[in-house]
Order: C-alpha cells, then structure tokens, then sequence
C-alpha cells in the first residue's frame, strides 16, 4: 500500500461497498465544510481495477470523494491498496466493524489543542461536526477529578446538568464525594446523580429576584458568576439562601397592593389563600384581591382571588326528623372549580372581543339589547336604594353627552361608549354577575371563541374526569395512559406548544338551551296587541283619563 495523489473525478464507485445507506444531507454539508476547512485528513483508500480495466475503484472513503470533488478540489491524496478477488468487500466490511470512535475524554484533549492553536469553539464544531454546545460541554472536562476522568474515558458519561455540577465544585470537594460514591470492584457503573446530588449547593439566581441592589447589601447577599451558564442570560447567584428569601420577603411586603396577602405554600408549593376565597384563572377585577407569595424556586408569585358571599347551609330532611341519605354521585366531566374557570375564561374573552374585534354598528346595538336583558341587569324604579346599577352605566353615557345636553355624533365616541358598556354589562362568570344565556349568543356574533386562552395548563385538565381526558386526546397523537395523572402530564407537554379549548367552553349554546330560552321569553300576540291598544287610549287625551284607567286597560 502506498500513498499518491489522483484526480477525484477519475475514481469509480466500488459497487459492492458494504455501507450502501446513503447520508443524510446535514451530514454531507457538514463534511464538506470539513474538508474546506481542514482538507482530508484520512486519505480514501482505492485499489486497480480488475478484467483489464486500467482506471481506481474506490474501497474506502466514497463520500470523502464525493465531497471533494463538490468542494472544487482537483488533487487529492490517496493510499493505493492490492487488488482482491473479492472487490475489497471484506477490507470495506472489517473497517465499518472494528472502527470505534474516540472517547469523549480523548475528543476533549483533541479539542484543548486545537483551542491552543487558537481555534474558536465555533470552528472546532463545523470542523468535526459536532454541535456547539457538544464542544462547550465536553470543555467542562477540564475542572473534572482524574479518577472521574478514567471512568468517563470507559463510556460511562455523566448528563450535561449532572457535569455542570460536579465541574462547578472544587478538586477537593470532588474528591471527597468521589471516595464515598467511586463504583466498587468489578462494577463499572458509577451513580453520577449521588455524586452530582452531593456536590450540589442550593443556588439563588439574581435574575429570579425581584429586589435590587439596595436589599441585596442591606441582607450581606453577595452574587457569584456562573462561568459554565449560557452567555445569553444572567447567571449571577447566591448560595445564601436564608438572606435571599428575607430579601424576597421584605419585597413582598413593600409592595403589596392594597387589600393584598402574603400566602403560605402547601406541599406542591401552591399559594394557601384565605378560607372560601375563590381563586380567580382570568383576568382580575377591580373588587378581587391580590395573593403574593415565594414559589420553590424563591420567586415571587401573584395570584388573584375573591371572596365569595356567606351562604346559609341547607339540609333536607325527611318525615321522621332525619337527614335524607344521599347517593355518591358519578364525577362529571369538568368539576364545579372547572365551570368556574370557564366562566372567567369566557368573560374575559368576551370582554376582549368586546374592546378589540370587529363589530358592525347593527350587531353592536343588538348587543346592547341583548345585554341589557341580562340576569345580572337591574332596572331601579328610582323609589329604591340600589342605585349602583345606574351608576356603572352613567359613567358611560356621560361621554355621549354634550354640554348642551343632546346627544354627541361621534360615532367613534358612540362606539367606545358602547364597547364600554357592553363590557361591564355582559359576564359569564358563575356568580351573581353572570349574564345568563344572552352572555353566550354575544360571545358568538363576535367571534369570542378566538379571543378564549389555551386551557391545556395542569390547573385546568386536573378539573376533567378519566372520559374527558380521554376525550381531549383523540385529536392529538397523545395517547390515554393507565393512569389518569399520566395522561394529564402528557396533554399538557403536548399543549405547551399548541393551543387547547374544552368544547364545554365554546360560546355556542346547544339548540335546546335556545329552545328553552326563546319559549320562556316570548311574548303572546295578544299581550302585545293589548299594550299596543292602551298606549294608544292614552296617547289620544291623557287629560280624560281617570287615575288607574291606563293600569286597567294595560292589565
């Protein structure tokens, strides 16, 4: 065997190579750059065509060659091997088998003298096609124990985090957890997480903190720089927890809005809120209340909820002066928690189609109609004392009213004024403010549906029973689990990248519910004709009328 250089082009394709898989195309634009950048580094080997030929088949090397001649390269060199009378195959066959890639210790060594060189990470990474992050986490080797070092080179490589926290500890500390944790005699395996796990140190990280620097000196809290974290973002940290979370505390209490708490966490490290306040999922009110408190990872976390109305517990109870037995009912598909986080979801979409979609002048005052037939509508006689209702209303009639006392042209104002309205008067809310029915049929003629949020978050799904679960996975490729927590867990990987609404949450009412809705609220024809007649008797001389004449005829 022995080494010359040839024209690529003249060089034919061995046809029976043993790697006949074709490479993917970001493998072969990686070689290529390769071999822009560095040339070819392992000569292809090619031995004299047999039966009287006079030209080179190719026995190792064909995408080397192929990538040289796209490369533009007109000479390359290559190692001349014996001709066989099996065509190579065996060669070819031998060297795909017993080829064994370096280790990850020896790729790190390689790659520290190529950064001596002054080659970037960037480079070293086109080079060998390796992806970037693979070139910087193989560099943490450096800050790793020998001993380790002789354990990785064997194949048992710790995870990218498990190497960012053993590199991060002193040679000492490693050294110490490595005596106690090193795999015996005879077992190769070695328990990177107990090794990681013991060298790791509760970390605060400034960019979690929500003081500045004022708390930071006043709680002694001094910040250390992740030289292994990311460029992109803050890394500075602080192994002084205690510090850390009064400073948090201390925040909190600064800036609490008014009417605010400072909540507890459970053991999920959830906000504990006062007893029977209702948390709130949407957006909040102006009446609701806010809740602050730290997460596990000491951030500072708001969360809004109300406080329902006091009720009067009632109890049924039979003939003989017991209470009635009641039956275990069958959980229904979304529990009473889920129904009320629809009902915020569709208000506060409502209320944003309301402000920002498209409405024609004709639909917005049939929404006006449809509104002010709410449930949650009072029309005061002016003989009560409930005049909050007109006072939440004025408030928008005013700016449609000039000086002089008529009414402004303005369609722009008219339309403000009414979007206005309509929002405080249209809710779906399951509380005393709920609009009913009329809530729904506006949520459809402006296309609320669009405006409603990804509900496939953990809080939502926990409120859907095993069949609605499943139900929700039917137009995705998740699969129902065994479990039900399981197969919750996976929708919400799923819909972390996609958007998710229960049809339970969708505006349109079913036909029945219109049905029920329209019979219950016609009026007969001739309850309308016998208004019609009154008003007209009193139209015709009011001064004839005796008092309660028109209450008669109205009756």
């Amino acid at each position: 065997m022995h080494l010359t250089k040839v024209d690529p082009r003249a060089l034919k394709d061995n046809p029976d190579r043993t790697r006949q898989t074709k490479a993917t195309s970001q493998a072969d634009a990686l070689l290529l750059a390769t071999i822009k950048a560095v040339g070819i580094i392992q000569p292809p080997v090619i031995f004299p065509e047999t039966g009287g030929g006079n030209g080179y088949i190719i026995d190792a090397g064909h995408r080397r060659v192929q990538q040289a001649i796209i490369a533009g390269i007109e000479e390359i060199e290559v190692l001349v091997a014996e001709p066989s009378n099996d065509n190579g195959v065996m060669r070819s066959l031998v060297d795909n088998i017993a080829r064994e890639p370096l280790n990850a210790v020896d790729q790190w060594r390689g790659i520290e003298r190529l950064v001596a060189l002054g080659w970037t990470e960037e480079a070293i990474a086109v080079a060998l096609a390796l992806p970037v992050r693979q070139v910087r986490k193989l560099r943490l080797l450096a800050n790793i124990l020998p001993a380790m070092l002789d354990c990785i080179a064997k194949g048992n490589m710790p995870n990218e985090q498990q190497l960012r926290v053993i590199a991060a500890a002193s040679l000492d500390e490693q050294s110490a957890i490595w005596k106690a944790n090193k795999p015996k005699k005879g077992d190769p395996e070695v328990s990177w997480y107990r090794i990681a796990n013991g060298l790791t140190k509760k970390r605060m990280y400034a960019r979690d903190a929500s003081f500045g620097d004022d708390l930071a000196q006043a709680y002694g809290i001094e910040w250390v720089e992740d030289l292994f974290a990311p460029a992109d973002q803050d890394s500075r940290y602080t192994n002084n927890v205690e510090a850390f979370l009064g400073a948090q505390q201390e925040w909190m209490t600064l800036h609490l809005p008014r009417r605010g708490v400072i909540a507890e966490t459970n053991s999920w490290g959830e906000a504990t809120l006062p007893p029977k306040a209702e948390r709130v999922h949407g957006k909040p009110g102006k009446t609701d209340r806010a809740a602050m408190y730290l997460d596990r990872e000491g951030k500072v976390q708001t969360v809004h909820f109300r406080m329902p109305e006091p009720q009067k517990p009632s109890r049924k109870v039979d003939d003989a002066g017991e209470d009635d037995v009641v039956m275990a009912r069958p959980r229904p598909d979304v529990t009473r928690r889920g129904i009320a986080m629809i009902g915020d979801f569709r208000t506060d979409a409502l209320h944003d189609a309301l402000e920002r979609g498209t409405i024609e002048d004709d639909t917005l005052m049939a929404l006006l109609v449809l509104a002010l037939a709410g449930r949650n509508i009072t029309v005061a006689s002016g003989a009560g004392d409930d005049v909050y209702g007109f006072a939440r209303m004025e408030r928008h009639a005013v700016r449609l009213v000039a000086d002089d006392g008529t009414l402004a042209q303005d369609m722009v104002t008219l339309r403000s004024a009414a979007r206005a309205a309509l929002i405080d008067a249209l809710s779906a809310r399951v509380n005393r403010s709920d609009s009913g029915i009329v809530a729904r049929i506006a949520g459809v003629a402006i296309g609320a549906d669009g405006f409603l949020p990804n509900m496939g978050t953990e809080d939502f799904l926990d409120c859907l029973s095993r069949a609605a679960l499943e139900r929700s996975c039917k137009e995705t490729p998740v699969l129902p689990r065994a479990r039900v927590r399981e197969t919750r867990a996976a929708l919400v990987e799923h819909f972390a990248t996609e958007r998710f609404v229960h049809p339970a949450a969708l505006f349109a009412p079913d036909a029945a519910e219109i049905a029920k809705w329209l019979s219950s609220n016609t009026v007969a024809a001739n309850d309308d004709e016998d208004v019609d007649a009154a008003a007209a008797t009193v139209a015709e001389d009011p001064a004839d009328q005796e008092p309660g004449e028109f209450l008669d005829a109205a009756e």
